[in-house]
């Protein structure tokens, strides 16, 4: 009973720290989404329209283009992240000269705030000054512009994107494989398996649930990617990169429109929820009734 008390104790500060910038303007915002409201108005009072907003969110076009893009967005960017941080945390499993430095060097984006990651590739593609647009242009004739093609904006904020946090996926994979205890795999070599049964039948199930947990970490900061888009493409051109985190900040700050802001963040919270729980029935609960 004493180390119930004591552990409560110890979470205290936590829980606290927790409620009052987590649970508390989470319930704020859902109140707000029941209103309309523009701070900056003449008449800046809330307005109660009950659900209107979020009928509003249902009948919008921008935005359910916006969860299209998104999804194409979280799709390519953390399945690459996922193959990439695999591939670097097996190598980085063995000496080789400069690992050190190497592995220095490629945590590196992780220290980065978002809207420097997102200036740092403004100034490399930006055609006149950028390195990428000159090397693309002398190696392959071809003339990288983002501010011109939807197609080259959407594929250069998905490789920002594996650029800056393919170091995080490495690193917990690198975690789970130091983990991996050595006898199933001195046994699968003696019984004659090969490096690919090794891979399918022995490391990816151990290593499973750190895979999923990566997964939901990163399935989750892709869906509210804002900072670095803005600063590299501004959401264009057109709708390209509208993303639903760029969609919900150019409601809630250009046009001030607080209420139907908040009313889209709600529903896109609730969207993250329901794709990490159709994760966990479809990968996690299955193998956990079969163990």
């Amino acid at each position: 009973m004493h180390s119930n008390k004591l552990g409560w104790l110890l979470l205290a500060p936590t829980l606290l720290v927790l409620f009052f910038f987590g649970v508390l303007p989470f319930i704020y915002v859902v109140y707000v989404s029941f209103h309309q409201w523009n701070p900056f108005a003449v008449n800046p009072d809330m307005v109660f329209n009950w659900a209107e907003n979020y009928r509003r969110v249902v009948f919008d076009a921008q935005f359910l283009a916006s969860l299209g893009v998104t999804a194409a967005f979280v799709f390519f960017a953390v399945i690459s992240e996922l193959i990439l941080g695999y591939l670097l945390a097996q190598a980085f499993m063995k000496d080789f000269p400069g690992k050190a430095i190497f592995r220095t060097i490629h945590t590196l984006p992780l220290i980065m705030a978002p809207i420097i990651v997102g200036s740092i590739w403004k100034l490399m593609t930006t055609p006149s000054i950028g390195i990428i647009p000159n090397l693309l242009d002398s190696w392959f004739g071809y003339n990288l512009n983002i501010g011109q093609s939807a197609i080259a904006a959407f594929i250069t904020t998905v490789v920002m994107d594996i650029w800056h946090w393919t170091p995080l996926v490495t690193l917990t994979l690198i975690a789970a494989l130091v983990s991996l205890p050595p006898d199933p795999f001195e046994q699968a070599q003696i019984d004659g398996a090969g490096k690919r049964q090794i891979f399918w039948h022995i490391t990816l199930p151990m290593i499973r649930p750190a895979i999923l947990a990566t997964v939901f970490i990163r399935l989750m900061d892709a869906l509210r990617t804002v900072d670095e888009v803005l600063m590299l493409t501004g959401g264009g051109p057109g709708s390209a990169t509208r993303y639903v985190g760029v969609h919900i900040f150019k409601e809630v700050f250009p046009r001030t429109n607080y209420g139907y802001g908040s009313a889209i963040s709600v529903i896109v919270l609730y969207l993250t929820i329901v794709v990490c729980w159709l994760l966990y029935v479809f990968l996690i609960a299955p193998r956990n009734k079969k163990g």
